[in-house]
């Protein structure tokens, strides 16, 4: 399922216009970024939680001349399903 299409079922599904879904995605995928991007975590009950990781630096390796490099320390972003969400899609 891409936006357009999510746009499309929460419209349905809520019963207003595809322009109001569209503002309301936009504005939850808005907040969220904002929210993890200062570090603090985002927990949807049944859903799921937005988070960020760290990633340590490590050495790899240039696949094409197989030079070694240093790969730099990075936050990440995690998301972890919560049980209700699992349970639906593992049943």
């Amino acid at each position: 399922m891409n936006k357009q299409e999510l746009v499309d079922a929460i419209a349905l599904a809520v019963g207003t216009s595809k322009a109001a879904a569209g503002e309301t995605i936009d504005a939850f995928v808005a907040v969220v970024t904002r929210a993890v991007a200062e570090g603090d975590g985002v927990q949807l009950v049944g859903f799921g939680t937005f988070s960020t990781g760290q990633r340590a630096a490590r050495t790899g390796r240039n696949p094409r001349t197989g030079e070694t490099i240093q790969i730099a320390a990075a936050k990440t972003v995690k998301f972890t399903a919560g049980k209700a969400f699992k349970d639906s899609v593992n049943s």
